[in-house]
C-alpha cells in the first residue's frame, strides 16, 4: 500500500478540473489579449471563472486577480500596500507562512517600515488583546494574519480580527490559502482587504491563483509587463490553470459538507488510533482539537527516541508519504519556525498528518500500524 498524507503541501488533481482544463491544453489556445476570434475564446473562458470565483466568494469579479498562487498574492498585498500607502508599522504573528514572514521581514531590513510581532500561548493561539493593544498605539498599521495555520493546523478568529483591524482603521490581509476550498468565505460579511487562494491546495493544478483585492485598498502591480489583468498583472495569463483553479473551487464548495464531515472521520480516527497503539503520543497546537483546527491537518509529537532523526525516511520506506512540519523545509536540516515557536520539544519526532477526500481509513489504520512498529 502507498500512502499520500501530506495534501496540505499539494493535493492530486480532480479528474473533473482535468477534463474542464483539457480543451484549453489542446483546442483553444488563442493568446487572451489578442482580438481575434481565438483570443476572445480564450479571453471569454477567463472572465467566465472569474465570476465563478466571485460568486463562491460572494464579491464582484472586479476585486478578484489571477496570479501564480498564494505567494505571489501575499507579496502583492504585502509589497502593493506598504508602498503605495506608505505604511510605516506592520503586525504579524511569528507563526505565519515564509511567503508572509520574510516578504514584511525584507522590508522591515531595509527600513521600509517597523515590524510587530503578536505574542500567543504555548499551543500557538494569538492574543488579541494584544492586536488591541498595538493597534491603540500604532492605528494604521498593516495586519497580516493567516486563517490556519499550514504545519498546526491551528484556526484563527479571521472574522474578529478582521472587525479590530476596522476599530482602528487598519489594513488586513489574511492568508487563507490552506482554508480556501476548505470553508466557505462570504467576503460581504468578512471585514477583510485581502485573501488569497492558490489551487493546488483544493485539487486544482499547481501554479496558479488568486488575490481578492478590497476595493477600498488601491495597490499597484507587483509583476509589470502588459495590461493583463486590468493592469494588476502583466504576463500572458495561465488560461487552463485559471479554468481548472475555478472548477476546483466550484467542486470544492459544491461537495464542501460532505467532505469535511468525511476527511474529519478520518482524522478523528487517526487521532483515536495513535493515542491506542503508539506510546506518549501528543499533538502539536490545537490540531487535536475538533474546533480550532483545521479538519484536514493533524501535528503528532512522538516520543523520545533515536529514530526521529530519520523518521521521514522510514516513514518514505514504507511508502508513507507525511511531512515534518512544513512541507517548504522538507530535505533541508532547518527545523520549522512553528513548532519552535511554540516550543515543542526538539528531542520529540513531529509529523504532519494532512488528509483529503481522497484518502481511506485503511490508510489511516495501516499509517498507525507502521508508525507503531517503529516505536
Amino acid at each position: 500500500m502507498q500512502v499520500y498524507l501530506d495534501n496540505a503541501a499539494t493535493t492530486p488533481l480532480d479528474k473533473e478540473v482535468l477534463e474542464t482544463m483539457m480543451p484549453y491544453m489542446l483546442e483553444h489556445f488563442g493568446n487572451p489579449s489578442s482580438i481575434h476570434a481565438h483570443g476572445r475564446q480564450v479571453r471569454s473562458a477567463i472572465e467566465k471563472a472569474r465570476k465563478t470565483i466571485a460568486g463562491l466568494l460572494n464579491t464582484s469579479p472586479a476585486e478578484i486577480f489571477f496570479t501564480s498562487g498564494g505567494t505571489e498574492a501575499d507579496n502583492a498585498a504585502i509589497f502593493g500596500t506598504i508602498r503605495s500607502l506608505g505604511i510605516k508599522h506592520a503586525i504579524t504573528s511569528p507563526l505565519e507562512h515564509h511567503a508572509v514572514l520574510h516578504t514584511l521581514e525584507s522590508l522591515a531590513k531595509n527600513g521600509e517600515l517597523e515590524l510587530s510581532f503578536l505574542h500567543h500561548d504555548d499551543k500557538g493561539g494569538l492574543d488579541l488583546e494584544h492586536l488591541e493593544q498595538l493597534l491603540a498605539t500604532k492605528p494604521t498599521s498593516f495586519v497580516s494574519l493567516m486563517h490556519a495555520n499550514n504545519e498546526i493546523g491551528n484556526l484563527n478568529d479571521i472574522q474578529t480580527i478582521g472587525e479590530i483591524c476596522q476599530t482602528y482603521g487598519a489594513i488586513f490581509h489574511a492568508d487563507t490559502v490552506q482554508t480556501m476550498g476548505h470553508y466557505r468565505h462570504d467576503l460581504q460579511k468578512l471585514p477583510v482587504h485581502f485573501i488569497v487562494g492558490s489551487a493546488h491546495k483544493f485539487h486544482g493544478p499547481k501554479g496558479v491563483g488568486f488575490i481578492y483585492t478590497n476595493p477600498a485598498v488601491k495597490v499597484p502591480p507587483l509583476i509589470h509587463g502588459g495590461s493583463q489583468e486590468r493592469n494588476m498583472r502583466g504576463g500572458t495569463e495561465n488560461v487552463y490553470g485559471i479554468v481548472g483553479l475555478a472548477k476546483a473551487l466550484e467542486i470544492a464548495y459544491r461537495d464542501m459538507d460532505q467532505h469535511q464531515q468525511y476527511i474529519q472521520g478520518l482524522k478523528d480516527r487517526l487521532i483515536h488510533k495513535l493515542k491506542e497503539q503508539v506510546p506518549d503520543v501528543s499533538f502539536n497546537g490545537y490540531s487535536a482539537e475538533a474546533d480550532k483546527s483545521l479538519y484536514t491537518v493533524l501535528n503528532v509529537s512522538l516520543p523520545v527516541s533515536d529514530i526521529n532523526e530519520m523518521l521521514l525516511f522510514k516513514l518514505d520506506i514504507n511508502k508513507i508519504s507525511v511531512s515534518g512540519g512544513s512541507a517548504c523545509t522538507s530535505g533541508s536540516n532547518i527545523g520549522s519556525h512553528v513548532l519552535q515557536g511554540i516550543h515543542s520539544d526538539p528531542n520529540r519526532g513531529a509529523v504532519r498528518f494532512s488528509m483529503s477526500k481522497y484518502n481511506t481509513p485503511e490508510e489511516i489504520d495501516y499509517v498507525v500500524e507502521k508508525l507503531a512498529s517503529l516505536y
